[in-house]
């Protein structure tokens, strides 16, 4: 299949991939990949070009630290973070928010913002109940703190990953030019959290000596798995920070420390597999397949073409219309398979700005806006979900319209950071 009818077929079947994906009625990994599959049924592309499609660098980084994650999680090195956290600023809810938040956006950073809330949101809900007070303005935080946090680093959000290996981005490229303004933000952010609620919160003195009986040291199960498992999970961070330098890619390390901890630890190989998030894996998987048979059929080409038209050429025009724009539509759909889509119309416009590294900075831009846009909704990222899954459990939901009602305006204000920091830096 060529030409139009092939741009039409193509189309059709991502719009209507999209949809069912936004619906949630299905599994997202199923959906993604039936698309991908009726795409080659289709003739849109042969099954050869699909899987050249499939970015094997992304797959495996994220495997590579689903593994270390699943294997450290065992020694109760999260949990005890947690706690040890909320009874150093004396078990008072304000300052436990503002703790839980800073421990998320550092975790997020390093592990990854799925991982990190599937650790922190229980431990949370638990200190929410022993101090008797809703547990709705931590998770709000958190989810907040994660979407932040996570974009600062390579492997703190699953779009970073994405942009990072299809463009050749080392760690400390993202450190360098994304860790400052998260920080920035994430101070930010506090404040309008504070006058929301920080002000109203109180507890009694016997529900806040409760959280001080609290004994962290408990949450420590394995005590040399602990320390192997630090020991690891810190050379694959120092193997981020040297890899370009040492022309090695993100996958590699990540694997290599994954199976090192897990042929130390002892751990059993299957069940330690079991706790990879295969959903996530597979939905990528999908994805990959799905774009490439959007760029085979011709429409990133032309989208690119139109885009970099809008711009004409002006670098800063660009690079609002692609934050912006990310962060909308990221708080409206998920911003994995955005960001997947939005690679190659980014890598198309290089032309017309004078090369790929004339156009370095728009995927600054694209990382800042589909990360932060992440907390617009419940819907915009998949760690928001995750929070949502456990708050809904806890007989606490998080409701679509109150949330995003607070929480659009919030993203709105961290992206209005994010284009001032932009501008001076790169524009």
């Amino acid at each position: 299949m060529t030409g139009t009818t092939a741009l039409v077929v193509a189309t059709g079947i991502f719009v209507a991939t999209y949809i069912a994906i936004m619906t949630e009625k299905v599994n997202r990994a199923v959906i993604a990949i039936l698309g991908a599959a009726i795409m080659i049924f289709a003739g849109v592309q042969s099954q050869a070009d699909a899987f050249k499609g499939i970015d094997l660098n992304t797959i495996f980084l994220l495997v590579g630290m689903m593994v270390i994650v699943a294997i450290a999680r065992q020694s109760g090195v999260f949990q005890f973070l947690a706690i040890w956290s909320a009874k150093k600023v004396g078990g008072r809810p304000w300052p436990i928010l503002v703790v839980l938040a800073v421990v998320t956006a550092v975790l997020s950073a390093l592990l990854d913002n799925v991982t990190t809330v599937l650790l922190v949101a229980p431990v949370t809900m638990l200190i929410a109940d022993a101090l008797k007070v809703s547990a709705y303005p931590f998770l709000f935080a958190q989810i907040f703190a994660c979407n932040i946090g996570g974009a600062a680093t390579l492997i703190g959000d699953p779009p970073n990953i994405l942009i990072g290996s299809a463009v050749g981005l080392s760690f400390m490229d993202f450190v360098v030019h994304l860790a400052p303004v998260t920080v920035v933000i994430f101070l930010a952010t506090l404040l309008p959290l504070y006058l929301i609620w920080g002000r109203k919160m109180k507890v009694e003195e016997e529900d806040r000596e409760r959280i001080m009986e609290f004994r962290e040291a408990d949450a420590i199960s394995d005590r040399a798995l602990l320390w192997k498992s630090i020991a690891v999970l810190g050379a694959v961070i120092a193997g981020f920070i040297v890899a370009h330098s040492l022309h090695l890619e993100p996958a590699i390390i990540a694997l290599t420390g994954a199976v090192v901890l897990l042929w130390w630890s002892g751990k059993d190989f299957h069940h330690t597999f079991g706790e990879v998030e295969w959903v996530t894996i597979f939905f990528f998987v999908g994805l990959f397949m799905l774009v490439h048979g959007l760029e085979k059929a011709g429409l990133l080409g032309i989208l690119a073409g139109q885009l970099a038209d809008l711009t004409r050429g002006n670098l800063f025009l660009a690079g609002m219309v692609i934050m912006w724009g990310s962060a909308v539509f990221s708080a409206l759909v998920d911003n994995i398979p955005f960001v997947a889509a939005m690679i190659p119309i980014i890598k198309g416009m290089g032309p017309s700005f004078g090369g790929d590294e004339a156009i370095r900075p728009l995927w600054w831009a694209l990382a800042l806006g589909a990360c932060l846009g992440g907390n617009g909704s419940v819907i915009g990222a998949s760690a928001n979900l995750i929070v949502a899954g456990f708050a809904e459990r806890a007989g606490q939901p998080i409701r679509f319209l109150p949330f995003m009602l607070l929480a659009f305006p919030l993203m709105l204000f961290s992206i209005a950071i994010a284009s001032l920091y932009w501008w001076l830096r790169y524009a």
